[in-house]
């Protein structure tokens, strides 16, 4: 087996499961809203939410956010995200019948993989914190315009970008029709630096003189950057007195670094033997396209709330996601204004095109290759419960309860005889708390 150098650890794994108190501004909504506004006090939501995966990752998760509407009908959003991750990611490595020996990120060090397992790398922390501001305000009565600003720090990752949007009112503000641009310029500095994409890992004595100098010879350089452009087109309508409906389109093209510098793939012989492990390399550029439809529907008490979104790339991944809530009043017994709100989102994906479990010996090396789970077939499905009640003239707590599994799927690669023994597609389940209070 060739000598070389390993890059596990999971960046951000943790998006799917954050609330959103104040997501990507709804210039639709925000419209309805600034045209009935009046100054006020500000008016803050926050959270605090737990995130755990059986044996993997475990995060926790702070979010204040506050708005302010001025006399002028001007509305100032600003959400601040504190989260911190731990625990064991998955490295893209295939399972063995045997003991596997990878280097660290950092390349100072080296960790073991019992036989049979998939392979972890326990070491994972990162902290965040991300900032966004929004501001938003009536032109004429009937145009309405917003703008933000976005920025997350991590160890080894900066984010900043900016948003604009425009909306506009018919038929008496039953329709509205928004658009909206958005950049984002990333900043990658893994620890270790940027590995060589297909690159062999370094694998032997890091205390060797001759070590560092081998290492080098594994990286591109310290750092790289992707950036991201968007736009989005949005119609919201009024059907009748009970039912509002909303359609989304997005545009997305990202062009720069792109791939994972903690994956790697396993370079298996006929029998599913590892023989060497490289690093995993994807296109520098991606483009992105999606539909979004949302209706919500107002029974004589209670509130449907259902979504689906398609999403295509020239990556050849595709995904459905279905998103439904239920509010639910309950009666007055409990002694104040409370409800429950059953929450199940379903989601499926393609693989992308380059996605291999990993790659036989015999076969010449393609010029993008990654056994990231992420980005290979898989479903998903989220099931939970949030009950809140109002308490101090009008202030809502709310506790939140859900389940999510994750279900890696074979995309139709044939296992030789060893990988028949492990497991190659282990699926994922956490569990997520919240307890969100507004003021």
């Amino acid at each position: 087996m060739k000598n070389l150098i390993d890059k596990n650890n999971m960046k951000a794994a943790l998006t799917m499961a954050t609330a959103a108190l104040l997501g990507p501004n709804n210039v639709a909504q925000a419209s309805n809203t600034l045209s009935n506004s009046q100054d006020s006090e500000w008016e803050f939501d926050s959270a605090f939410l737990l995130y755990s995966e059986v044996d993997r990752v475990s995060a926790g998760e702070v979010i204040l956010s506050g708005q302010r509407t001025f006399e002028n009908d001007e509305v100032l959003n600003v959400k601040l995200t504190i989260d911190a991750l731990t625990g064991a990611s998955a490295n893209g490595a295939v399972a063995q019948p045997t003991v596997q020996t990878f280097t660290r990120p950092s390349g100072k060090g080296q960790y073991q993989i019992a036989s049979g397992n998939t392979p972890l790398d326990d070491t994972f922390h990162d902290t965040r914190v991300q900032l966004n501001g929004q501001w938003t305000q009536l032109l004429e009565t009937d145009y309405t315009v917003s703008g933000g600003f976005h920025l997350s720090k991590e160890y080894d990752y900066l984010s900043l970008g900016i948003n604009g949007n425009v909306a506009i009112d018919f038929d008496r503000k039953n329709t509205t029709i928004s658009t909206g641009l958005s950049f984002f310029h990333d900043t990658f500095s893994p620890e270790g630096g940027i590995p060589k994409p297909l690159a062999s890992m370094l694998i032997g004595d890091s205390s060797n003189p001759e070590w560092d100098d081998e290492f080098a010879k594994t990286r591109l350089g310290s750092n790289d950057t992707k950036t991201t452009a968007e736009f989005l087109f949005g119609l919201t309508q009024v059907i009748n007195r009970r039912m509002l409906m909303q359609f989304n389109y997005s545009y997305s093209m990202v062009d720069g670094y792109l791939t994972d510098p903690f994956k790697i793939l396993s370079i298996v012989d006929l029998n599913g033997v590892t023989q060497d492990y490289i690093y995993e390399s994807r296109p520098r550029s991606r483009l992105k396209q999606s539909i979004f439809t949302q209706s919500l529907y107002h029974f004589e008490t209670t509130v449907l709330d259902i979504s689906y979104r398609y999403m295509w790339d020239d990556w050849a991944i595709k995904s459905h996601t279905i998103d439904s809530r239920y509010r639910i009043p309950l009666p007055n017994s409990f002694g104040t204004e409370s409800y429950l709100q059953p929450h199940v989102r379903l989601y499926q994906q393609s693989a992308a095109d380059f996605f291999s479990p990993f790659l036989f010996e015999a076969d010449s090396v393609p010029v993008f290759a990654s056994a990231d789970y992420r980005i290979g077939e898989m479903t998903a499905s989220t099931f939970g419960l949030n009950y809140g009640m109002l308490i101090n003239n009008g202030n809502e707590l709310g506790f939140r309860l859900e389940y999510y599994q994750q279900k890696p799927k074979n995309a139709g690669f044939n296992e030789p005889s060893v990988l028949k023994e492990v497991e190659l597609y282990p699926s994922i389940k956490a569990i997520i708390a919240q307890v969100s209070y507004s003021f």
